[in-house]
């Protein structure tokens, strides 16, 4: 049973979307893709997160398909996996405001480290909603697609696929044959705090970039994306 008040939640989020109010919609469904774990053990998004992890692969490879006709498989799945990964799932939820309408324990609502996958894992689970609603992907590609086309067309000019750190370990053994290394420390003291942890990028011994982020891995990518970036601005400086 969906309370009244939860119902208009739900419908002001669908709204946002951009979908018809008179669109055929399973609201039991979607009212499961906003329920956490922490807040019901037995009625929660985790089965509907299963299914949309499926949807969302779809959705993305019917519109990278669409409009990059002559890529290449190799390239199709290297967009699609940053298309898919929690961390972009992550902003496009929370472009919606998803945090608004997720229903979550207050200790879990407090882990802030827990925030990017719970949201990746509920846009999942409403797109799963939303598909099987329609049995088709008419509720998702519409205001879907506007994301992926903009972050895909990102992806495609980005020399490191958004990826810095293979993307400078490939330059600095090509260049210098050697591998960079990486020193992390914490830095703050708030828990999934923005500046959580600094990680400094060291290639022939010499420190090149530092990079700051929530968890080790993103400092690390902070820093990597900053050394990539001044070796290749330091490359075409000497080529003009």
């Amino acid at each position: 049973m969906i309370y009244p008040g939860r119902q208009k939640q739900l419908e002001i989020l669908i709204e946002k979307l951009g979908l018809p109010k008179d669109a055929s919609i399973k609201w039991h469904l979607v009212d499961l893709a906003l329920t956490h774990a922490s807040a019901s053990a037995k009625a929660n998004y985790e089965q509907l997160e299963f299914v949309g992890d499926a949807v969302v692969r779809l959705a993305a490879s019917e519109l990278l398909f669409e409009i990059y006709p002559d890529c290449a498989v190799g390239e199709f799945a290297a967009i699609r996996s940053i298309l898919v990964s929690d961390r972009i799932l992550a902003k496009i939820a929370d472009s919606y405001g998803f945090d608004r309408y997720l229903i979550v324990s207050s200790s879990a609502a407090s882990d802030k480290t827990g925030a990017v996958p719970r949201l990746a894992d509920s846009l999942e689970a409403l797109l799963a909603a939303l598909y099987l609603s329609a049995q088709t992907l008419e509720l998702i590609r519409p205001w879907l697609d506007p994301h992926f086309q903009r972050l895909a067309a990102e992806i495609r000019s980005d020399p490191a696929r958004q990826n810095y750190k293979a993307a400078l370990q490939e330059l600095t053994q090509g260049k210098y044959k050697t591998l960079p290394k990486y020193s992390v420390r914490e830095t703050g003291t708030v828990q999934g705090g923005e500046d959580r942890f600094t990680a400094e990028v060291h290639i022939q011994g010499e420190l090149v970039a530092e990079g700051k982020g929530r968890s080790i891995k993103a400092a690390e990518q902070a820093a990597a994306q900053a050394a990539f970036n001044k070796l290749v601005s330091s490359e075409l400086t000497v080529d003009s």
